[in-house]
């Protein structure tokens, strides 16, 4: 018997602030893929522009010029990559949740991964889910702790690892920040112009508190 390997990559969106001035939503965006052809495919985009006087030492879709963004995006969507996102509206989130950001973001991470996982990975798969490192010292050990339970609770894979990388450090890593931040751009500001551009690629974007009866803040 074949054993697929899957690789997902994930990355996140939003702050923990839970008032008006944080971000409206905190979101989890993965890209999963059967290889990593297309960070060889972005690496390769990398030296191109680095032949044309621009140099870019890693791809951040927020920094980047909107014309590098529209050829990472076109990359994107010329490729098999599938993209989710679960989405949480953090107004709607209940002040004891949000009082616990390491509680919140394992929810985050447990609602994203129990939908996805079942839906790209069999028994007889091997997966791997690669996270972006976070930079929230403290929690940081907490959180990543989270993920691998997540993980452990929901894939039904035979084996699976996970690990957590300096998003500059890892092509598809790069991929799945671009695609988390046209799913926010998208609900923060309305704008869905990245969003369209890979949009065959996106499987599912998750609202859990869509219809929430309440606003908390």
């Amino acid at each position: 018997m074949r054993v697929a390997r899957i690789h997902m990559f994930s990355d996140e969106s939003g702050d923990f602030t839970f008032k008006p001035h944080g971000s409206k939503y905190f979101l989890i965006a993965t890209v999963t893929m059967g290889d990593c052809a297309i960070g060889n495919e972005l690496r390769a985009l990398q030296r191109e522009l680095a032949w044309s006087g621009i140099v870019i030492e890693a791809f951040h879709a927020k920094d980047d010029f909107p014309a590098t963004r529209r050829l990472v995006y076109d990359l994107i969507s010329n490729s098999d990559v599938r993209i989710d996102a679960t989405c949480l509206e953090k107004r709607k989130t209940e002040p004891k949740i949000a009082a616990d950001s390491g509680y919140f973001y394992k929810l985050a991470t447990f609602l994203h991964f129990k939908w996805v996982i079942p839906h790209v990975a069999n028994r007889s798969d091997d997966l791997m889910v690669v996270a972006s490192a976070l930079t929230m010292k403290k929690k940081k050990v907490a959180l990543h702790a989270s993920v691998k339970d997540v993980v452990d609770q929901v894939s039904p894979t035979r084996r699976f690892v996970t690990a957590f990388i300096q998003n500059s450090t890892d092509p598809c890593l790069q991929i799945a920040d671009y695609a988390a931040w046209a799913v926010q751009r998208k609900l923060e500001m309305g704008d869905s112009t990245w969003l369209e551009m890979i949009m065959p690629n996106v499987v599912s974007i998750f609202e859990p508190y869509k219809r929430g009866p309440r606003d908390y803040y």
